[in-house]
């Protein structure tokens, strides 16, 4: 029980309802529109990835969303405001992050003409890797999502009482209808809808919590007085929870493994009509994530200045972290209806964009990759069915899974710590298969189970033995000006005590930064992935097609041309060579007998004949993949 009295915070009126329930009718309308406008020309194709003929901007800004869930709405101004600031440190890993993605992955999905990323590692290597990676996917995006779903409704049911189980089948039920009835292009425009009204959100706790508080300047006083600046610790510890080089490199693994090679995003990306406007789409989300970390972290210190001398937390006001964010909108927003209920929408649109890119994506998934294995005749307007079915079926796995969820203790830092664990080795898998040609299926299979392996003895020894204080270094909270219920004194916080029975691990590998699992998983998988494929046989460059692998050792030895042949490991990337720091295709003609006249002529017409590219655009246009292998 409290020792303090806590102060009076209202509930949601009928202004908060209204708002927040024009915001599921909104998201709710985007879905049917998109059914009724293109109800004539549904494929499945159409309905999966949009008919591959988006444009950039929605999809920047489905990406922004989609990966700014309520995990980053609620998770992130209260990490902020028990650590201080070292998050906006993440503002280095997005830019590595997107520039990987967007100059390594992607150019290598798009031109490969594939729906799903697991059909890339059925060309490269084998069935048994595709299915593999599949499944352990499925399994991991459906209890993800189920997390994602239940821990803002958790957390807003406790401060806001909203209804718990309300919002889990509201959320869950809004996002399979406009998932089902719009597919891609609804989940798109949703998001981008939703993505304005997460940052309108932000916008309007920052103005009200910052004049509040007496202005930036204040703000900022009582943020540094709080220890709360200390942003750059170059300590190279990886034990530290928080450090310069856990977030930038370890925070680059981990948003890697969740963008890079997941299937959510290279959905997105080659539903745009030419590779141009996916590495802009991509370019532009980062701007996006750049403002969501910033209102995030900036909200985080005002936060803090509301409520340096009288913590919620430490004063049992509130049972979790998480439901910080939640309480400090319900107390300054007292005295303004309705502008509660924009917050939990804001809240609420990450998880429904979310929650809909993954029902969209696991239904892309098991129809690509399963489904049209095991029934690959199916007529058009079947395989549309069957797809719509798919995102009922996952809609209801990802709402149930919300109840075992909530079995689960400390969801929020449980879900990035899963993510982190599976998308490392996943990481790994496609880093084999698109860098190392000499990378074999039997290297592929036993490097993804190493990976796992390790990624997950050391996050699970974690949960069981979460690292000592001395590693985590909460900053202070105070009580100082709380008013007391009895004659108790005023408390500060104090750091628990470790667990008295440790094993000799505990205080070494299970104590690593969280950050560092899916680093550990992918270095593991290709290190483990290179030495079998070595051991059992190499595989033959020459068997590969060129258009699965990017020549990256082309930026280090660019002087000369006899050791980067070498390093190519046999695949012809000469007989059909793309630039892809250029996103233009040189054909290079026979040498033997061949003067320059003949060669440019060459040249010239084999750029304007190359599939997929497209000369108004000096970029590459979807097309089917057999015609690109």
């Amino acid at each position: 029980m409290s020792n303090f009295v806590a102060p009076e915070v209202k509930k949601f009126v009928a202004w908060d309802y209204v708002v927040f329930a024009a915001l599921f009718l909104v998201c709710a309308s985007i879905g049917v529109f998109f059914a009724v406008k293109e109800r004539k020309k549904k494929t499945s194709k159409e309905f999966l990835v949009g008919g591959k003929q988006m444009t950039c901007g929605p999809i920047a800004f489905s990406l922004t969303s989609s990966f700014m869930s309520a995990v980053t709405v609620l998770g992130t101004p209260s990490e902020v405001y028990r650590y201080g600031a070292s998050f906006v440190l993440f503002f280095l890993s997005y830019a590595l992050v997107i520039i990987f993605t967007a100059e390594l992955f992607l150019p290598v999905f798009y031109r490969s003409g594939i729906t799903s990323t697991y059909e890339y590692l059925e060309l490269r290597f084998n069935k048994i890797v595709r299915l593999a990676a599949t499944l352990i996917y499925i399994l991991q995006t459906i209890l993800y999502t189920g997390i994602v779903v239940y821990a803002p409704s958790l957390a807003l049911n406790q401060v806001t009482g909203f209804d718990l189980w309300g919002s889990v089948v509201a959320t869950g039920i809004v996002c399979t209808f406009y998932c089902t009835l719009g597919g891609l292009k609804a989940v798109v425009w949703t998001d981008a809808f939703q993505m304005t009204v997460m940052v309108a959100g932000f916008m309007t706790v920052l103005i009200r919590g910052t004049t509040l508080n007496g202005g930036t300047t204040k703000v900022w006083e009582d943020a540094y007085e709080g220890s709360r600046l200390n942003i750059f610790d170059f300590d190279a510890d990886p034990l530290r929870r928080h450090t310069f080089w856990t977030i930038v490199i370890g925070g680059t693994f981990t948003w890697l493994g969740l963008y890079g090679v997941n299937q959510s995003t290279i959905q997105r990306c080659i539903s745009c009509k030419s590779e141009k406007h996916a590495k802009l789409a991509l370019y532009l989300n980062l701007l996006g994530l750049w403002t969501v970390l910033v209102c995030a972290v900036f909200c985080g210190l005002v936060m803090y200045s509301h409520y340096k001398s009288c913590d919620p937390w430490t004063a049992d006001f509130i049972s979790a972290p998480d439901q910080l964010m939640p309480y400090f909108v319900m107390d300054i927003f007292s005295s303004m209806p309705g502008v509660p209920g924009l917050f939990v929408a804001c809240a609420f649109s990450g998880t429904l964009s979310t929650v809909a890119a993954s029902i969209n994506a696991l239904a892309t998934v098991t129809f690509e990759d399963l489904v049209k294995k095991g029934f690959p005749n199916l007529s058009e307007k079947m395989s549309t069915w069957i797809s719509k079915g798919l995102c009922i079926l996952y809609g209801v796995l990802c709402t149930s899974m919300a109840a075992a969820a909530s079995l689960l203790g400390g969801v929020v830092q449980a879900s990035l710590s899963i993510h982190g664990m599976c998308g490392g080795p996943m990481l790994g898998l496609f880093t084999l298969g698109i860098v190392f040609p000499c990378a074999n299926w039997k290297g592929a299979i036993g490097g993804l189970l190493a990976g796992i392996t390790l990624a997950f003895w050391a996050g699970t020894g974690s949960f069981i033995y979460p690292a000592p204080p001395a590693k985590s270094i909460p900053l202070q909270l105070s009580t100082l000006n709380c008013t007391l219920a009895n004659s108790t004194e005023a408390l500060t916080t104090a750091a628990p005590t470790a667990a008295p029975d440790r094993p000799s691990l505990a205080d070494t590998w299970y104590s690593l930064s969280y950050l560092y699992f899916s680093a550990i998983g992918c270095l593991g998988c290709a290190i483990t992935g290179l030495l079998i494929s070595f051991v059992t046989g190499p595989s033959k460059g020459e068997d590969i097609p060129p258009v699965l692998i990017k020549p990256v050792c082309n930026l280090f030895c660019f002087w000369s041309e006899r050791l980067k042949a070498f390093l190519w490991c046999g695949v012809q990337h000469d007989s059909q060579q793309v630039d892809f720091e250029k996103n233009l295709p040189k054909v290079i003609a026979n040498k033997t007998g061949a003067d320059d006249t003949f060669k440019k002529s060459i040249n010239k017409e084999n750029k304007r004949q190359f599939p997929g590219y497209n000369p108004e655009e000096n970029s590459y246009t979807n097309m089917s993949r057999e015609s690109r292998l």
